[in-house]
């Protein structure tokens, strides 16, 4: 018999008016048989809820009154677990999959018993049409915390086997094992939204977990990079959460520099597109008493299921910053090179 999978999507705002039947007819379309879609509905309405019973009636709803991504995936994860799920999927609703989805990520996992999460084929789906071009075939971690995609806009290509994902897997479509997920406690909902794929991929690296890609589980995101950047706060608050919980005291001390002028960079960035105020909540955050207990109570919370050292992980970070919705000549033509010259420095002595 099939192992058991849950699916889980995330419901916020208009999401489901937008894209909820799309995403569910191809999850109608399945030819793996044995799973069950849990929606949760975050900063849930009772029109919200009455839309999606409506719409999707085999789905689970689980409302919530706040929009903590986070904690909407961990309660639809540890929902499904209590209802005996073997694997877990995390998916965004603003896609579509193929028919077979989900069980080239069963397999996936069953062949690579290694491997704690297996990461889709995301491809862009654009203007209403799917497109032959790449939105992820795995994430890249930057060495100053920031998170981007690997192969965004490039033409869609075979890829064989299983390959290991060295940075991260995309939070928007991902299936991880039950002991994976338990062991490493779930997702931090500190963190609420954004870099909570960067958070949850780490944390299974150290536990000794490989992340893989499995090319042939297809999915296309309707993908808009508009939305990221309105999310400003939780952007940079958790780029620098990500730091603190998981690097060790050398590892900051040696970034501690091109840190610095990062910081000075943010901060033109922030006075010049109005985003100063967002910018001193992040540093409020880090000046309250409370977060810092919690961060450090975290950080020992990770030394007992840390297999890993951190400086193992940090090997396959990046120096590059590539998001490639901007084209930015000072990043491309100083920043990036003056970077690369630094971490390939400071690499060797990590």
């Amino acid at each position: 018999m099939d192992k058991k999978v849950a699916v889980i999507l995330i419901n916020y705002h208009d999401y489901a008016n937008r894209f909820l039947s799309d995403c569910r007819d191809s999850l109608r379309s399945q030819t793996y048989s044995n799973f069950q879609v849990y929606i949760i509905d975050n900063d849930s309405s009772e029109e919200t809820l009455s839309y999606l019973k409506t719409n999707y009636e085999e789905a689970i709803i689980l409302p919530r009154e706040d929009g903590n991504y986070s904690a909407a995936n961990n309660l639809g994860f540890r929902t499904a677990l209590e209802d005996g799920a073997d694997y877990l999927v995390a998916l965004n609703m603003d896609t579509e999959v193929e028919a077979n989805f989900l069980v080239e990520l069963v397999k996936a996992l069953e062949l690579n018993q290694q491997a704690g999460i297996a990461q889709a084929k995301i491809l862009l789906h654009q203007k209403g049409k799917k497109e032959n071009k790449l939105n992820s075939i795995g994430n890249i971690i930057h060495f100053l915390g920031f998170g981007f995609t690997d192969g965004y806009g490039k033409d869609d290509f075979q890829i064989d086997g299983y390959p290991e994902i060295k940075g991260y897997a995309s939070g928007c479509a991902f299936i991880i094992t039950k002991e994976a997920f338990t062991l490493v406690g779930g997702l931090n909902e500190e963190f609420y939204m954004y870099h909570d794929d960067v958070e949850l991929s780490l944390k299974v690296k150290l536990a000794g977990y490989k992340i893989i890609l499995a090319s042939q589980a297809r999915v296309w995101h309707k993908y808009e990079f508009e939305r990221s950047v309105k999310m400003f706060y939780y952007m940079e608050r958790n780029r620098y959460l990500t730091l603190i919980i998981f690097a060790s005291k050398r590892y900051l001390a040696l970034i501690a520099l091109p840190l610095f002028f990062m910081d000075i960079a943010m901060f033109v960035f922030a006075v010049l597109n109005g985003r100063l105020k967002e910018l001193l909540k992040v540093y409020a955050y880090f000046l309250k008493s409370q977060n810092l207990d919690k961060i450090l109570a975290e950080r020992k919370r990770l030394k007992k299921i840390q297999i890993l050292k951190f400086s193992e992980v940090a090997h396959n970070f990046k120096a590059r910053i590539e998001f490639q919705e901007i084209a930015n000549p000072i990043l491309k033509y100083i920043a990036n090179p003056l970077m690369a010259a630094y971490w390939l420095l400071i690499k060797k002595i990590i």
